[in-house]
C-alpha cells in the first residue's frame, strides 16, 4: 500500500466523513461537491469533454458523433447529489486508458425526483445510444457507488424485459441493495474512512419514498441476470458497502454470469475517483481498462 493511502484516508475521515453524517441539506450538499470537483479532480489534458443535451462525452472531438465502442457511465452521490460535471476527471481518465469514448448522462436525482426516476433516465441513454446506431455488444456500462448499482440495475432491467444486453458492466463500489442487510454496514462501521452508516437510511430515503427497497429496479441484489455479459466489481475491505459487493458477486455467479470481483486493502470507497493523488486508484482504472478492452476490442488504446 502507498503512503499516499493513510493521508487520504486521514483526511477523509476528518472531512468527509463528519461531512456527511452532518449534512442535511440536498443543494448545500450538491453545491459543495460541485466545487471541491472543480478544484480537485479536473480531467487529465488531452482528453476532450464535450457537453451534449443529456450529458458529457469525453475521450476526443469525434466521441460524441461516434457510433463505435463507448462507455456508459454512471455517477454515484446516493442518487441524491453528484453529477457529469463532478464525475468527468475519473470517466476522462477511464476513457484515456481504455482508448473509447465515455458518454455520462444526466439523471434526475432524488428527493426531487424519487424512484424509479434515474432508472428511467438511465434507460433512455442505453436506448439513445441504440438508436444512433451504436451495437448493444459495442456498449459496456459503468458506474460508482449508487451509480454502479444503477449500471447494474440497468443491466438487469434489461435482461427482465429480454431487451438487447450490452457487452460488459463494471462498477466501483456499487450501492446494490437498499434494505441495508449485509453484515458489513455493522462490522466497518468504524473502519470506512469515508461514508457514515447512521446517514444510509436517510440517504435512501430520499430515493426510495415509500418504494419498496427489495424492488430489483432499486436493488439490483435481488433482480435476475439470465444471459447478462461479464461483470466486474470492485470494492474496499474496509467499507460498509463490501457485502454490497461480495453478495452482489454471488448473485451474478449463481446465474451464470462471468464475474470479475476486486477485494482491496484498507482503501476508500470509490478509492480510482483519486486517481491523480492515489496510486492504486490509477492501478485499478488500468486493470480496469483493460477487462474493457477485451469486452469491446477497440481499434486503439492509450
Amino acid at each position: 500500500m502507498s503512503w499516499q493511502r493513510g493521508v487520504l484516508n486521514l483526511i477523509l475521515r476528518l472531512t468527509e466523513k463528519r461531512y456527511l453524517a452532518r449534512v442535511v441539506d440536498p443543494d448545500a450538499l450538491r453545491a459543495r461537491f460541485h466545487r471541491r470537483a472543480r478544484l480537485f479532480f479536473p480531467p487529465p489534458r488531452g482528453v476532450q469533454v464535450t457537453a451534449v443535451p443529456g450529458g458529457l462525452w469525453l475521450g476526443g472531438a469525434s466521441a460524441a458523433s461516434g457510433a463505435g465502442p463507448v462507455i456508459l457511465y454512471f455517477h454515484g452521490g446516493a442518487f441524491v447529489f453528484g453529477a457529469p460535471e463532478t464525475h468527468k476527471g475519473l470517466a476522462a481518465r477511464l476513457a484515456q486508458l481504455a482508448g473509447l469514448p465515455v458518454l455520462m448522462p444526466v439523471y434526475r436525482l432524488a428527493p426531487e425526483h424519487p424512484f424509479p426516476a434515474a432508472l428511467e433516465d438511465a434507460r433512455v441513454a442505453y436506448e439513445t445510444l441504440l438508436a444512433r446506431g451504436v451495437a448493444p455488444g459495442q456498449i459496456v456500462l459503468g458506474g460508482d457507488s449508487a451509480g454502479g448499482g444503477l449500471a447494474l440495475a440497468l443491466l438487469g432491467d434489461l435482461c427482465a424485459r429480454g431487451a438487447d444486453r450490452p457487452a460488459g458492466c463494471f462498477a466501483f463500489s456499487p450501492l446494490s441493495d437498499l434494505t441495508f442487510s449485509g453484515a458489513s454496514l455493522q462490522a466497518n462501521v468504524a473502519c470506512d474512512v469515508m461514508l457514515p452508516a447512521e446517514r444510509t437510511q436517510d440517504m435512501a430515503q430520499m430515493y426510495l419514498q415509500g418504494a419498496d427497497p427489495r424492488d430489483s429496479r432499486a436493488s439490483p441484489l435481488f433482480a435476475g441476470f439470465a444471459g447478462a455479459g461479464p461483470v466486474w466489481l470492485t470494492v474496499g475491505r474496509t467499507e460498509i458497502m463490501l457485502d454490497d459487493t461480495r453478495r452482489m458477486a454471488a448473485h451474478l455467479r449463481g446465474q451464470g454470469v462471468t464475474v470479475a470481483e476486486v477485494i482491496a486493502g484498507d482503501l476508500p470507497h470509490v478509492w480510482p475517483f483519486f486517481w491523480r493523488y492515489l496510486p492504486e486508484g490509477e492501478a485499478t482504472l488500468r486493470a480496469l481498462a483493460g477487462w474493457i478492452r477485451q469486452r469491446v476490442a477497440p481499434s486503439a488504446g492509450s
